[in-house]
């Protein structure tokens, strides 16, 4: 399994390549990125040049790219009844798709709906509309996840959506495409069920994963913690992956410290050994 980290660990005093200088150095294999609205490093207007060029910058500095990140299907849900919003977020998926083919990597993580928003007021969906609404939507794309081949890899989200093994295993065969599959985060399951059993029914579905932890005691969002200081049970959890022969990218997904950001790379990193056994 191979060590990763999303983007996010970079806070904005520290300038992108040197950002992935430090990455390397702490012991990283690979970064995912992140897509923006406007600006930022890899935005959803970019053209192809520019995108390649991000990508090579990134394979300078001795890095892969894991996987890229749309977060904007929090904003524009593929299980919308506002036919505008879940258009929107059609073409999040369209380009999604493209710009992964652009930066050279075969995973977007998706979040395939919402049946109500993560906090404060918004719309929120009957849980069998936005199954129906958000499979529609994916389908749409399927041919071109496989002309591609980029995959498109709905994650667990505090989304209400989704909400067992079983369910999501259901519902990525229904799409009986070779290009859907699961993108599983660790943490956000912690909340609703144990992450090692998520795993071992979910199989050769996962084709990426994401690493958090979570205090229990806590229960909400300020919950999310560092590696090794919630309640993941971090044995059981790579025991699960091993038995399902999963060899691809682990993620971390943590946000970075106020001061001395660069300490919250190596401490990450220096985690992930330890959950992976290395020295």
């Amino acid at each position: 399994m191979k060590k990763s980290v999303n983007m996010w660990i970079l806070p904005e005093s520290i300038k992108f390549e040197d950002g992935l200088k430090i990455i390397k150095d702490a012991g990283f294999e690979g970064i995912e990125m992140n897509t923006s609205e406007e600006g930022g490093i890899l935005n959803l207007n970019c053209k192809e040049s520019e995108a390649k060029k991000v990508a090579e910058i990134i394979r300078k500095n001795g890095l892969e790219i894991s996987s890229l990140l749309v977060g904007q299907f929090w904003k524009y849900p593929l299980s919308s009844l506002d036919k505008e919003k879940r258009k929107k977020g059609e073409e999040l998926l369209e380009k999604g798709i493209k710009i992964a083919n652009y930066i050279g990597t075969d995973a977007i993580l998706v979040v395939p709906g919402v049946v109500s928003p993560l906090a404060g007021d918004g719309e929120i969906v009957s849980y069998d509309i936005a199954y129906k609404n958000s499979q529609e939507s994916i389908k749409k794309y399927l041919e071109l996840a496989e002309k591609f081949k980029v995959y498109i890899c709905v994650e667990n989200v505090w989304n209400k959506f989704l909400l067992s093994p079983l369910e999501m295993k259901n519902y990525v065969e229904e799409f009986k495409s070779e290009y859907v599959k699961v993108y599983f985060d660790v943490g956000n399951i912690l909340i609703i069920g144990f992450p090692e059993m998520w795993i071992r029914i979910l199989g050769k579905l996962i084709k990426r994963i994401h690493l958090k932890d979570f205090k229990l005691s806590i229960g909400n969002i300020n919950g999310f913690c560092d590696l090794l200081e919630g309640d993941v049970n971090w044995p059981e959890v790579i025991k699960a992956l091993k038995e399902i022969n999963y060899d691809s990218y682990l993620t971390a997904e943590v946000s970075p410290y106020k001061y001395y950001p660069e300490t919250k790379i190596y401490n990450t990193s220096l985690a992930m050994d330890k959950i992976l056994g290395r020295k």
